[in-house]
């Protein structure tokens, strides 16, 4: 597997970003079951994106976009299906804390839900709390949202 660092502009992320829009589309039932998110996942401000690859297939990635002077929030993690249950999120989540970390963050924040289990399951897992929804999300009942010290 290899890692490359790049931006929200690189091909190949928006193209997973596509293939994540798809997945959580059938997740929940079709995009208007979840068009109040849509708007929040522009990759506009997205500036830190690690894809991995295997060979010269991209089967993965991970971002963030600065929330505040101390703190950065996770965006469009995905790894492709076949790809999944082979420790490569928990290795991008390290690569984006350590990116966070050198950029002088002391905080990650994210939002995800309980209908992403395996994903809930990682964040827990690499020490991620549930905090009170912030932002965007306050209002939004299926919304989970946590955080982690750097």
């Amino acid at each position: 597997m290899r890692y490359e660092y790049t931006n929200g502009n690189n091909k190949d992320f928006i193209t997973l970003c596509h293939a994540l829009d798809d997945f959580l589309n059938e997740l929940v039932g079709g995009e208007e079951n979840r068009a109040q998110y849509v708007s929040y996942n522009a990759l506009d401000d997205i500036h830190d994106v690690i894809l991995v690859y295997d060979d010269d297939l991209v089967v993965g990635c991970a971002s963030f976009k600065r929330y505040d002077d101390t703190c950065a929030e996770v965006k469009r993690v995905f790894i492709r299906p076949e790809y999944r249950g082979k420790g490569i999120s928990r290795q991008l989540m390290n690569r984006l804390e350590q990116q966070a970390r050198d950029k002088n963050f002391l905080y990650l924040i994210l939002e995800s839900g309980e209908p992403l289990v395996a994903a809930m399951a990682l964040y827990r897992a690499i020490g991620y709390n549930v905090i009170p929804n912030y932002g965007q999300y306050v209002d939004m009942s299926d919304s989970v949202c946590m955080k982690k010290e750097l």
